[in-house]
């Protein structure tokens, strides 16, 4: 089994990670929790899905995810997960497994400047779950 990779040593290959970050398989129902819930990944803020649908108030901010297994491959939608930005240029994605870095980080609710390393908002087998998830969108 391999170790974990901490957010500073992950390796892209033109925005994607072949690695996997926990060494673990991704889960897709784990996934589903992580990509639903507000205090976790909340991707649904910002996309929708038909596989999704049973998920209440998706966001359309970001772009419909419908197919997300055919356009992209795993280590493609790693790299997303983690660091969106090195893939869209521009994109208000945050970076769910990402310590330093960001540009304005806020600390919590107290309208301070949070200091760096920030703790990454997603860990390393949430990724692999939420990625497990994402592979299930076939169209």
């Amino acid at each position: 089994m391999m170790a974990q990779v901490a957010p500073e040593n992950v390796e892209y290959t033109d925005g994607a990670i072949e690695q996997s970050l926990s060494g673990t398989p991704g889960n897709p129902e784990d996934g589903k929790k992580v990509f639903a819930t507000a205090g976790l990944g909340n991707c649904v803020a910002c996309h929708a899905a038909e596989i999704t649908k049973d998920i209440p108030f998706p966001g359309t901010v970001g772009p419909a995810l419908d197919g997300a297994a055919d356009r992209w491959t795993e280590a493609q939608l790693r790299g997303i997960v983690v660091k969106a930005k090195t893939v869209f240029d521009g994109t208000i994605m945050p970076s769910f497994y990402q310590t330093s870095g960001y540009i304005r980080p806020g600390d919590a609710y107290t309208g301070k400047a949070g200091t760096e390393p920030l703790p990454p908002i997603l860990s390393a087998q949430q990724v692999e779950d939420v990625v497990a998830f994402l592979l299930t969108f076939k169209e």
